[in-house]
């Protein structure tokens, strides 16, 4: 590489120093093979959003090494001093800027004007002031977006043209944070204006047959439609069968239903009935009397609008002259479906003629042309907010994306991008969490991290959103956590998250964890088998008492003679229920079991106090054996943890690895540490007295010696402590070779 950059050990990998602006300028050299990150997603990291969105110049949502290289060329281009990066403030003094370049000459130029605009008269201009466009464009009449507003011109007639367009047709939100229109509004306008004008002039008197009342009559009209069609096809089918006329009118029964009831919230049961009563006629009565009462408002309508004109003095209304006077608004119908520009109707035809007559339209489209061409003042106004921003974050996104000096530097103000928070679940906090934005990816890659991770999801009722962290767990037991356990997440700004477990990734947390952790899970083991044990006999039991029970009655007939039971004979070892002999058996059971131990543990004595140092010797070997393999395999797993396939996962692109070991990672959980004071606890246990304790150890003495009885090896202690049984005393003689055995003892008789 032709720049000599420098180099750093950060979390066990090399990873290039960006110390200094001339680095942030020399960026473009550096090797993407050498990058930590290639890209990151835009949304879901504790970052300025709007920053990143501006880098993300094609707009896919991710920000990869070629966008970070480009801005890093174009900040350090348009400023004086690359180091000035490095301080990431918002503030920014106008003479800072590079004008030998064009760009920077630009900036310094709408810099000036943004100040000019805000009448502030400052040689520095903020972040805040540079991002505030409504305030910057509220007093200029044009602002190059295209969009011009009541304020863009002094003319009332363009005004109210621009208020019309804007009340009918739609707006356009201007810089000023002002209504406006722009071309394709303006044009809509007017063709809405054209369409109505010539869809009103179609509309000949000869197609309103109720004149100005006509649409008002079809209204009334197809309001009982379907009530009269159905009253007329009643009376047909009456016609049809003179039985059905009872079935088909509304009966005295189905009224009666409905007499208890307050008639007037009936309205919906009695508008079902028919509009008239069918008595075998085939005319509809008009008088207001004879129609249904839920239906008398809406046919006196069609009566005075429409009826008694078609025909006045008539008391009756057969169906053709229904179907006619239907007929008479066909065309009138027609011309109504046909409506165009409906969007400006509310301005009334006579306005919209007299708008159309003014035709102030190319006034308007030249005022908006005047507007676009201040088009490129206004952008380089909005790039004095790019390079504020980037200013202000640039250095930043670096620190997590070149290089992660962030998150392996611990400084509480300078977190990591991706760190969204802090969890508290049993009795400890973990700074280490992570916000998930695709749950199915995370199941495929986090067990290849060796990290002990709580998915947990997280609600805030404050900000009514939903969440879901990955929260890694480096210190502390996992024995009380499980899915489902509920827990508290601070988001960075302070708020607080209701969590819930929803998924765990077993894997070590501590050398300390893994060599408890053989033993916990032995007991856990014992303890189930106890349980399933005591479940199977108690299960046993109380069906063998049950099965006692059901057949009590069958093992003396009810005819056996009283003395029967009474000749029985009495059994010595059984008293009132309580069998001896196996009381005694149990007991020598128990005592030849102690006897056992004890024999063990005598022969085990005799080997290790041969030498002082076997005992804590073979009690170092055992728990070499037993715990260290799994200490070995977390201290392989510690050492090794990978937080690269969790934020893969989340949308990155990881370049290296991103190690968490042992010391590091101890310092994102936090545990709780109470101080050492003697308390007393009212409600702990009583401690057991020294008498009982003395008799506890004197019946498993007694047991033991019981036992051992019981099975012969009680010679093997005397022998060992070797005051019951001495030694017989040894001769001094040697035993002739050739001494013949006794004489009253058979040669091959056995020995005693």
């Amino acid at each position: 590489m032709a720049y000599n950059w420098t180099f750093c050990k950060i979390g066990g990998v090399t990873r290039v120093k960006i110390t200094s602006g001339k680095d942030i300028a020399h960026l473009d050299e550096l090797d993407q093979k050498l990058w930590t990150v290639l890209s990151c997603p835009v949304a879901g990291l504790e970052f300025d959003e709007k920053t990143l969105a501006l880098m993300d110049t094609n707009n896919d949502g991710k920000i990869r090494v070629n966008e970070v290289k480009a801005a890093a060329k174009w900040l350090t281009s348009v400023v004086k001093d690359p180091d000035l990066i490095l301080k990431q403030e918002d503030t920014f003094k106008l003479s800072d800027f590079n004008q030998d370049d064009p760009e920077g000459k630009k900036l310094y130029d709408s810099s000036k004007q943004i100040l000019s605009n805000l009448e502030c008269d400052k040689d520095e201009i903020t972040l805040a002031q540079a991002s505030d466009s409504i305030a910057i464009f509220a007093k200029t009449a044009l602002n190059g977006d295209g969009i011009v507003t009541e304020q863009s011109t002094k003319d009332e007639a363009l005004k109210d043209v621009i208020a019309s367009a804007i009340a009918t047709v739609g707006s356009a939100d201007d810089r000023s944070g002002l209504k406006g229109i722009n071309t394709d509004l303006l044009d809509k306008f007017y063709a809405a204006c054209a369409d109505y004008k010539a869809w009103k002039d179609a509309g000949t008197p000869d197609i309103f047959p109720f004149g100005d009342d006509t649409a008002a009559a079809l209204d009334a009209c197809n309001a009982v439609k379907d009530k009269v069609s159905d009253y007329f096809m009643r009376c047909k089918l009456a016609a049809f069968n003179d039985a059905s006329t009872a079935a088909l009118d509304i009966s005295a029964e189905r009224i009666g239903q409905i007499s208890s009831k307050d008639l007037t919230a009936a309205n919906d049961e009695i508008s079902a009935y028919p509009i008239a009563r069918v008595t075998g006629k085939s005319t509809l009565p008009l008088d207001t009397k004879a129609i249904n009462p839920a239906w008398q408002a809406a046919f006196a309508k069609v009566r005075s609008l429409v009826l008694d004109k078609e025909f006045p003095g008539a008391s009756e209304l057969s169906e053709k002259q229904w179907n006619d006077t239907l007929a008479k608004f066909s065309a009138y119908t027609a011309w109504n479906d046909g409506k165009k520009g409906s969007e400006v109707e509310s301005l009334g035809i006579e306005k919209i003629e007299k708008l159309l007559s003014d035709d102030r339209k190319a006034d308007l489209a030249k005022l908006i042309e005047e507007d676009k061409k201040l088009e490129a003042e206004s952008n380089a106004i909005d790039s004095v907010e790019k390079f504020l921003r980037y200013y202000k974050n640039f250095y930043k996104l670096l620190k997590n994306f070149v290089t992660l000096t962030d998150f392996y530097s611990r400084d509480p103000l300078n977190l990591p991008v991706f760190q969204a928070g802090t969890l508290f679940i049993d009795q400890r906090s973990t700074e280490l969490c992570i916000n998930v934005a695709d749950m199915g990816k995370q199941g495929e890659v986090s067990e290849l991290s060796g990290m002990y991770i709580l998915y947990c999801t997280c609600t805030s009722k404050v900000k009514n959103k939903t969440m879901t962290i990955a929260a890694v767990l480096t210190e502390g037991d996992v024995d009380n956590i499980r899915v489902g356990k509920n827990a508290v997440f601070y988001d960075r700004e302070g708020h607080d998250w209701d969590a819930v477990v929803t998924k765990i990734v077993d894997n070590p947390i501590s050398i300390r964890q893994a060599f408890w952790s053989p033993y916990k899970k032995l007991a856990r083991f014992v303890y189930d088998k106890i349980n399933k044990t005591a479940t199977e006999k108690n299960s046993k039991v109380d069906a063998d008492l049950t099965a006692k029970a059901d057949n009590a009655k069958l093992e003396k007939p009810a005819d056996a003679p009283a003395e029967a039971a009474e000749a029985a004979p009495a059994d010595p070892n059984k008293v009132a229920g309580f069998d001896i002999a196996k009381f005694a058996g149990i007991f020598a059971a128990i005592g030849m079991a102690v006897g056992f131990i004890a024999s063990a543990l005598v022969s085990l004595a005799e080997g290790i106090t041969a030498k002082w140092y076997n005992l804590p010797l073979l009690i170092l070997a055992i728990i070499i054996l037993v715990s260290g393999p799994s200490m070995f395999l977390a201290w392989q797993k510690l050492r090794k943890r990978n937080l690269a396939p969790v934020l893969n996962a989340n949308g990155w692109a990881i370049n290296s690895h991103i190690l968490v070991n042992i010391p590091f990672g101890a310092t994102f959980t936090s545990l709780a540490k109470y101080p050492n004071v003697n308390l007393e606890d009212p409600y702990a246990p009583k401690k057991m007295s020294v008498g009982t304790k003395i008799l506890i150890v004197l019946l498993i003495l007694a047991a033991g010696v019981a036992g051992l009885y019981f099975t012969g090896h009680i010679n093997l202690i005397t022998d060992h402590l070797g005051f019951l049984n001495p030694p017989a005393a040894e001769s001094t003689e040697a035993p002739a070779a050739d001494a013949a055995p006794a004489a009253d003892v058979p040669v091959d008789a056995p020995q005693e």
